[in-house]
């Protein structure tokens, strides 16, 4: 049933020919989506699902492909409301999955998330005729041993990548050539906050430390501010421009790396056209599934891990919201508490939640938390704004309080103070005079 990928007629029916109502399908999140192929299945949605409905993964949005309307054929379920899903978040018609990204593959080998089919956006063959899955490995690895069916969009301009999965033209039932070129994702320029931040953040971080970072432009700028460091190694989730820069620079040797040594490693390339040529047959980066990146053994025995991660607000024990903003989810449980716990095991690690004190006047610290608690108090390490860092590690509650206060932006200080016997006493806690 497989065709070659050199035109795309009747692609509406070649797809009707594979996919059956009910179906779960998956595809790659942000950059690594195969917008032919997802545009074609919206597009066609009705009598793709025979009379019946359709469901749908969801990751973090790069694109405008997913809508609310289409909620009259497709269920949109998953981890994520990030970039353009959060559309579908504000109309009511993403089913949110609360769960850690680390345990998406269990739950695909276990049965309990359902994979039928797997749309994939891949890079032209190698020598060997292997399809690399060019930009990203993550849950994509889980749900292609568990697909009854796999459709290929084959992209000139995704890079061929080392990974552990490969895939040949036998392996596809359907294969395509891509009409879009691939997605790029580059955060906006750093602000005075986040440059900020990068520079209380960059004073802890020493040679031969491996990076995880997310994603955004708080990450951008801390590896900006890390040129002058040596021998710097990366074991990450996202992937961003920021990356390729280091490696340019002779930065990023991942020489030191206690795992993986001379090799980076991530899950999914989340920049533009700069990393896409970085990565391009690259021995010295790879791509892996989401059971390696986030495994706790692998991110505990990293050498000095240092994970960044980002957060809506923290309060001021360290509890952290990841997910609910304006009572509205907008992120995700995602990875954090992973890298966090990993961090924290690695010998010299440090485990980092760097947000701006504000966002529109409003305190981003705060005394009581709007939304659910992604990140609990014990998994906090150092919390960073641009007015300083707070390490919280082995740290009291009150002793946290009054880190926390100092770096809060200086106007909410004050309000901070008259609600800091509140919070403690909310956690059975009380508010010492010292500390």
């Amino acid at each position: 049933m497989r065709a070659p990928p050199d035109g795309n007629g009747a692609l509406p029916g070649r797809l009707g020919a594979l996919l059956r109502a009910g179906d779960a399908i998956w595809w790659g999140q942000a950059t690594a989506e195969p917008r032919t192929l997802t545009r074609a299945l919206v597009a066609h949605r009705h009598a793709l699902a025979r009379g019946g409905r359709l469901r749908v993964f969801v990751g973090i949005g790069g694109s405008g492909t997913l809508r609310p309307e289409q909620a009259d054929v497709i269920d949109f379920f998953g981890y994520a409301a990030g970039g353009p899903h959060r559309t579908l978040a504000e109309a009511g018609v993403l089913d949110i999955l609360p769960s850690h990204y680390s345990h998406i593959p269990g739950l695909i080998h276990s049965g309990a998330l359902p994979v039928d089919v797997v749309m994939l956006q891949v890079s032209p063959p190698d020598e060997q005729g292997r399809h690399s899955l060019g930009m990203a490995h993550e849950y994509l690895t889980a749900a292609l041993e568990k697909a009854r069916v796999v459709i290929g969009e084959v992209d000139p301009a995704v890079p061929w990548t080392q990974g552990s999965v490969y895939l040949k033209a036998d392996d596809f039932a359907l294969l395509v050539r891509a009409e879009l070129p691939p997605l790029s994702l580059e955060p906006a320029a750093p602000g005075p906050a986040e440059q900020a931040i990068a520079r209380h953040l960059a004073g802890w971080i020493q040679d031969g430390a491996t990076l995880q970072v997310g994603i955004g432009r708080i990450p951008e700028a801390v590896l900006s501010a890390l040129h002058d460091r040596r021998d710097l190694g990366l074991h990450s989730g996202a992937v961003g421009d920021g990356v390729a820069a280091l490696a340019e620079a002779g930065v990023l040797t991942n020489a030191r790396k206690s795992v993986d040594a001379g090799v980076g490693i991530g899950g999914i390339l989340m920049g533009g056209e700069r990393l896409r040529r970085w990565a391009h047959r690259n021995p010295g980066f790879a791509l892996r599934g989401t059971d390696y990146t986030h495994d706790p053994g692998v991110l505990a025995s990293q050498h000095r891990l240092v994970a960044m991660n980002s957060a809506l607000e923290v309060d001021l024990t360290g509890q952290v919201n990841a997910e609910v903003a304006g009572g509205v989810y907008v992120g995700a449980v995602g990875g954090a508490v992973d890298f966090l716990r990993g961090a924290a095991r690695s010998r010299g690690g440090l485990p980092v939640v760097a947000l701006p004190s504000t966002a529109r006047g409003v305190s981003r610290i705060v005394a009581r938390l709007a939304g659910p608690v992604s990140t609990p108090r014990c998994d906090a390490g150092l919390i960073v704004t641009e007015h300083g860092v707070a390490d919280l590690r082995g740290r009291t509650l009150s002793q946290r309080v009054r880190r926390m206060i100092d770096i809060a932006a200086p106007e909410h200080r004050a309000d901070l103070e008259r609600h800091a016997f509140e919070a403690l006493r909310r956690c059975g806690a009380a508010f010492s005079a010292g500390g």
